[in-house]
């Protein structure tokens, strides 16, 4: 009687490890819940609406995604619809963003840090990539990257480093990315190292980077203007 309860208990104890193993961001538990910004309760996420006060344009916003942008000094400009611009996203896990390159624009190393993006080309060509994480080798730092044309679709897993690069220096591209998150956040990687505030001490990024101080002093002097809107 002892060895059958032991077994039951073993097998109880895997069980549970085998769910925290395989557990996920779990299902909505009502068809919406639409953000009610107005709340002054702090979840993770944001508190339901009552259900009786929505209405369509909870899930609707004229973004004119159709029309362009203007770009900036890195040479292109992201307009993300997130959950702050369509409270109607808020616990469905996705959100869309157009993106606009100037020719030999880019939008430049950076990190979603709660989605994992998929990007189709509709306008021009894209030289884009990614980069794995500090994993055993041979893998370690693996760098996979792709030219895209026209119609064609890409995939950057969460969290990991990627960029998107306009080689045509005559004519501008656009892209539409989906991703996996109401609020996917992004890390640009230049403008988090060397445009914070306060700035990290040049002590520790020129011993990080291997170059002088005056490097790290010269960067952190320039102005790390956000293509996001």
């Amino acid at each position: 009687m002892a060895t059958s309860s032991s077994i039951l208990l073993l097998a109880a104890l895997l069980a549970l490890v085998s769910w925290q193993a395989i557990a996920s961001d779990p299902d909505p538990l009502q068809d919406f819940c639409v953000a009610d910004m107005h709340s002054p309760v702090r979840v993770n996420g944001f508190v339901c609406k009552n259900p009786m006060e929505v209405n369509a344009d909870d899930f609707f916003k004229a973004a004119n995604l159709d029309k362009p942008r203007m770009t900036n000094k890195v040479g292109s400009n992201v307009t993300l619809i997130n959950v702050m611009q369509i409270a109607g996203l808020n616990t469905l896990g996705i959100s869309i963003a157009r993106i606009d390159y100037a020719p030999l624009g880019q939008n430049p190393p950076h990190t979603h840090p709660r989605a994992t993006e998929i990007l189709t080309v509709l306008e021009g060509t894209l030289y884009v990539g990614f980069v794995t994480s500090n994993q055993p080798a041979p893998n370690r730092n693996k760098f996979l990257s792709k030219v895209l044309n026209k119609g064609d679709v890409f995939v950057f897993p969460v969290g990991l480093i990627h960029f998107q690069f306009n080689p045509n220096p005559h004519q501008p591209a656009v892209a539409i990315a989906a991703l996996s998150s109401q609020n996917p956040g992004a890390i640009t990687i230049a403008n988090a190292v060397f445009g914070s505030d306060p700035p990290i001490s040049d002590d520790v990024l020129s011993k990080a980077f291997q170059v002088e101080k005056n490097t790290i002093d010269y960067l952190q002097a320039q102005f790390w203007e956000s293509n996001h809107n």
